[in-house]
């Protein structure tokens, strides 16, 4: 059965990531799209990345990667990208970080919670060896879930300060082997090539092939289906 498109009876979209350059590996596709058509999408990252760059200190890499995410956001349509500053490598899927979370969706109020794949492996079932997962993926995609349930609640965060918001209608997990939902990306290639491009010093580290090339093979790898068509796949859940 072939994925469903992603539903648009939303308006305002926030897209929450561990880390600087996570959304732009695949999900940043999707986000031209809806910024094209008209919706407005906010990104918010628990850490600034810091402890992403090899031989680069973590109090020059912070804001370095920060900087480069927030050019990142803006070739496809982002304005606003807040950062948590929680310690990056060592996200605890707890309290203190679904707090965090839930107070932030309770500022942003999206009706649209995105959010990238979070299993423990990047590898289909049954292929070994397997890719693992970074832990802050993981523990950052759990609290995710839970924070929408939790910005929602006046009682289990009582120290936060915005309303509660229960507009939340969808909770958009990323998928790459067979999305229940996909979003056509076609026509936003280029445009996701040039935002991870933006992570210039961070691909620079990466590999000795010129940036735009290593982009272009991260968007191919993340957007390409077997039959050439081009899309940013979702597993979705009720908000």
């Amino acid at each position: 059965m072939p994925p469903a498109p992603m539903p648009d009876d939303w308006q305002r979209a926030l897209v929450v990531a561990a880390h600087p350059d996570d959304i732009e590996y695949g999900i940043a596709a999707a986000v031209a799209v809806w910024t094209a058509a008209g919706k407005e999408v906010r990104y918010l990252l628990a850490t600034r990345g810091e402890a992403g760059m090899a031989g680069v200190p973590p109090e020059q890499a912070g804001p370095l990667r920060e900087d480069e995410e927030r050019r990142s956001a803006a070739v496809v349509g982002v304005r606003e990208v807040e950062f948590l500053d929680h310690r990056d490598g060592v996200l605890v899927a707890g309290p203190e970080l679904r707090r965090d979370l839930a107070g932030a969706i309770r500022r942003h109020r999206p009706e649209l919670v995105v959010t990238g794949y979070f299993g423990a492996t990047w590898t289909p079932p049954g292929v070994t060896p397997a890719y693992v997962n970074s832990a802050d993926h993981r523990a950052l995609g759990q609290c995710v879930v839970d924070a929408v349930a939790d910005a929602a609640n006046e009682w289990i965060f009582p120290e936060l300060t915005a309303p509660p918001w229960r507009g939340v209608q969808y909770i958009a997990v990323g998928e790459l082997v067979d999305p229940p939902h996909e979003v056509d990306v076609s026509a936003a290639v280029e445009q996701a090539v040039a935002s991870l491009s933006e992570h210039r010093r961070y691909l620079e580290l990466l590999s000795d092939a010129p940036v735009e090339e290593q982009a272009r093979q991260v968007v191919d790898m993340s957007t390409m289906t077997e039959d050439g068509r081009r899309r940013v796949g979702f597993r979705l859940f009720w908000g």
